[in-house]
């Protein structure tokens, strides 16, 4: 069923336990995390980015997502990430999406509040959930690179933007990282302890893949209640592709088990499985349009 992301977290951050936020965006990928959804009873966060769309047109693509969404009995919310700006949110809206991250970290700490802001005021009007990102973690890059000039979250300034904002779930920079991490992942728990003793909304981690289980699972303790799971997606595909001689046809087969189960794996760390049983609201047909 599509339902509320800000419900499904609020419900998370409550209980203790993640939901998976999976970038996805091709057949493999949604099959494949559907099917690790639906064996594992959890609820989940189908999402989508402008980083996809030289890949998969996403008018189309975003019609799949609502649709085998809407089949499931589990609990799925379609996700909008990394949103720039206005533009690029309402193109989303229009496709569907019934969440929505507005990313402006990379602004300033008042245009980041001001173009947020804007954001969430257009969303709450239309029931759609907002997640932004304080602090900074940027684009994939060599991590050392990115250490060098990372942007950690500013814990009082989290306070302020949340009040000022409106916003439903913040993304916290930690020393997490997209893409594939090119040395150990530098994560400052100690930081997202104090943001999440500053704010009550939920708080998310970009960049998980690559991260240590024992770091993800402190992290869920300190109020992560969304976990961004792509890179480790791919990396499952790759496994397959680069080690397989056999036709497209049985290949694609075997791409989609090996998400499929890579994804349970994230889902059973995350703590949500068997989470997806008990009721969820169904989303509005006008928070999804």
């Amino acid at each position: 069923m599509l339902v509320s992301m800000g419900e499904m977290l609020r419900k998370a951050h409550k209980e203790h336990y993640a939901v998976a936020n999976f970038d996805i965006w091709n057949s493999e990928m949604l099959f494949g995390v559907m099917n690790a959804v639906e064996k594992t009873e959890s609820p989940v966060i189908l999402a989508f980015g402008s980083g996809f769309t030289a890949n998969t047109d996403i008018y189309y693509y975003a019609k799949m997502m609502v649709e085998r969404a809407k089949k499931s009995d589990m609990p799925v919310a379609v996700h909008w990430d990394h949103g720039k700006n206005m533009e690029v949110i309402s193109y989303a809206l229009d496709c569907g999406f019934n969440s929505i991250m507005i990313d402006a970290s990379g602004e300033e700490f008042e245009e980041n509040v001001r173009i947020t802001k804007e954001v969430v005021d257009k969303c709450k009007m239309l029931g759609v959930p907002v997640e932004a990102e304080l602090g900074h973690i940027g684009p994939e890059t060599k991590y050392e690179d990115l250490l060098s000039q990372y942007k950690y979250t500013d814990p009082d300034m989290a306070a302020e933007f949340v009040e000022r904002t409106g916003v439903d779930i913040l993304a916290t920079a930690i020393g997490n990282a997209h893409g594939v991490y090119t040395s150990e992942p530098q994560i400052n728990l100690d930081i997202l302890k104090k943001v999440s003793e500053k704010v009550e909304v939920p708080l998310v981690l970009h960049g998980a893949s690559g991260i240590s289980d024992d770091i993800v699972k402190k992290s869920i303790d300190m109020g992560v209640a969304k976990i961004n799971i792509h890179t480790d997606l791919c990396l499952a595909a790759m496994d397959v592709i680069n080690n397989n001689d056999k036709p497209y046809l049985k290949l694609q087969q075997e791409v989609t088990a090996a998400i499929e189960k890579r994804a349970e794996e994230k889902i059973k760390l995350f703590g949500s499985n068997g989470k997806g049983r008990n009721p969820f609201q169904p989303a509005s047909e006008n928070a999804s349009v």
